[in-house]
């Protein structure tokens, strides 16, 4: 593989998803800001088939997306026909590692940033674990599965960060309504792992709100689910609601999530899951969110917290500004991308040749 020109990465080919907070659409939005000439390819068409069919794929075939083989193609084409400097895939991307080989065999540097963990039992793939070796670089925001990925064969390995994009991520001035009143609000995934918090919420009798996927198919949880959450209700609610819980994906090992990120941005007060990359962005506890460790502080912690007013507006201006004044914006962690693969060519590390 011919090494690419430091001074030449102002193409960008982007596999990922659109709308809502989905991080190709953020990544997106930071390269045009950045004046990249950037185009999106939409991973969802890789999994364009019935319901049965997809079901059957994702479940019996190893998490395959049906059309797995044809989006390849169709990257690879991209590639050959419209030449850009860098390929940034999002997450488990729908690319072969066949397709990724013949795409650094054209020099188009290829990026990986890895939204989940692939070694979760319930995302795990066998044909994205192949994949895995021909990127360039893998970018994980979880430093837990950083050695696991070096010993899979990875080239380079960085922690980055999860992020919030200004655009959508802020406080709404807008009215919230009664419908977002509530004294714990959380959004996102009903995990499994996750139930028991919430169920313990309501059994400490708060007036808990929960949006996402999955929480009406548990009896401890259905009478607080809300629904879902489109960016005009995550702005509102989290603003609205007096606590914002923040869990993290035990199956994914994360130190932190995205929501990590956008309550601050959105003005929420949060009430997080104490981990050591909590405390490195927020500081100790009660600096500028408040901390637990297991379930009877999490309720503990809430009850001090709902009797605190002027307390929970003090957390939420903190933590509002330690993320938006510092550099924790999608446009900052592109900039930090194309930064490491400057460097990178600088010092010919991309100079070897093609499996």
């Amino acid at each position: 593989m011919e090494s690419v020109s430091p001074k030449e990465l102002s193409r960008l080919l982007i596999v990922g998803q659109r709308g809502g907070t989905n991080v190709g659409e953020c990544f997106e939005r930071a390269a045009t800001e950045l004046g990249i000439d950037v185009r999106v390819l939409e991973s969802g068409k890789a999994m364009d088939a019935p319901p049965w069919l997809r079901r059957f794929n994702w479940h019996l075939r190893g998490h395959r997306p049906t059309k797995l083989n044809s989006f390849s193609e169709a990257v690879h084409q991209e590639c050959r026909h419209w030449w850009p400097d860098v390929l940034l895939t999002t997450g488990l991307a729908p690319v072969t590692r066949q397709a990724l080989g013949r795409i650094r065999s054209l020099g188009v540097v290829g990026l990986n940033y890895l939204t989940d963990d692939p070694w979760n039992r319930s995302l795990h793939a066998t044909w994205f674990m192949e994949a895995l070796s021909q990127y360039d670089f893998v970018f994980s925001p979880r430093r837990a599965n950083l050695v696991d990925l070096k010993a899979a064969g990875c080239r380079a390995v960085e922690y980055l960060a999860f992020a919030y994009d200004p655009s959508i991520h802020f406080v709404d001035p807008g009215p919230g309504g009664p419908e977002y009143d509530c004294d714990v609000l959380f959004i996102g995934g009903a995990d499994r792992s996750r139930v028991p918090y919430c169920h313990a919420l309501v059994k400490a009798g708060f007036r808990l709100s929960l949006y996402g996927n999955y929480w009406d198919r548990y009896i401890e949880t259905r009478n607080s689910f809300r629904g879902y959450a489109d960016l005009k209700v995550s702005r509102k609610a989290s603003a609205a609601a007096k606590i914002c819980l923040c869990l993290v994906r035990r199956a994914n090992r994360d130190g932190h999530v995205m929501r990590t990120f956008e309550v601050p941005a959105m003005g929420g007060c949060m009430l997080t899951e104490d981990t050591s990359e909590h405390r490195e962005l927020f500081g100790p506890d009660g600096e500028a969110v408040v901390y637990f460790q297991s379930i009877p502080e999490m309720v503990q912690r809430a009850r001090w917290l709902l009797q605190n007013e002027a307390e929970r507006r003090r957390l939420a201006a903190t933590a509002h500004a330690r993320i938006t004044r510092q550099r924790n914006t999608y446009v900052h962690r592109l900039q930090a991308m194309l930064e490491t693969v400057r460097f990178k060519l600088t010092t010919s590390f991309l100079r070897y040749p093609a499996d």
